[in-house]
């Protein structure tokens, strides 16, 4: 079943062209807003192989990518990804890229570093389940989660995500932390 989610969301990557950050959409702009209602049950892992899910999060807007190495359009937004997160942190708000890489982390963490992203958790998916959860057959896609766990927007392609008009609507959806230690599940 993942190869075939693989080659699936392969071909939709290979529709888009190659672009930088800058010349993409702002995310602002084109995500698909839209009443509140359960985020999506989302099972995932860290690097080390704890599972997560979105649950592990309660408190946090968020702000999760399905993305993978090998898609031109996820890579180009990746960067855009990691400005944001740290702006985002102070306030509660969490970027979560969960990457379907058959490999996992074996394949993620050298992508990372060769990328210069040092903002971001190793997330993975390496079976592409969530891709059947977010119904869809194609990454990149990524959903926005308010504080209260509601997913209440949505991005089906690339777009940049380190744009002012990002930043407001998340830190707006963003509650307190869950605990005083700051505590994050990555």
């Amino acid at each position: 079943m993942a190869g075939a989610l693989g080659l699936a969301a392969a071909g939709a990557c290979g529709k888009f062209a190659r672009a930088q950050a800058d010349d993409l959409p702002d995310a602002a702009e084109v995500m698909t807003k839209m009443m509140p209602q359960a985020a999506p049950a989302l099972v995932f892992s860290n690097a080390g192989g704890r599972r997560l899910t979105l649950a592990d999060y309660a408190g946090h807007a968020l702000v999760v990518n399905l993305w993978a190495t090998w898609c031109g359009p996820c890579a180009d937004e990746l960067p855009s990804f990691a400005a944001l997160a740290p702006k985002l942190r102070p306030s509660g708000g969490l970027v979560l890229p969960i990457s379907i890489d058959q490999n996992g982390a074996d394949t993620v963490r050298p992508f990372f570093a060769s990328n210069g992203i040092h903002t971001l958790p190793v997330l993975l998916d390496p079976t592409g389940a969530n891709m059947q959860v977010l119904n869809t057959n194609g990454v990149p896609v990524t959903i926005v989660v308010n504080a209260a766990g509601q997913m209440v927007a949505r991005i089906d392609g690339a777009a940049n995500w380190d744009t002012a008009g990002v930043v407001a609507y998340i830190r707006g959806l963003a509650g307190t932390p869950r605990d005083a230690t700051g505590f994050i599940p990555v």
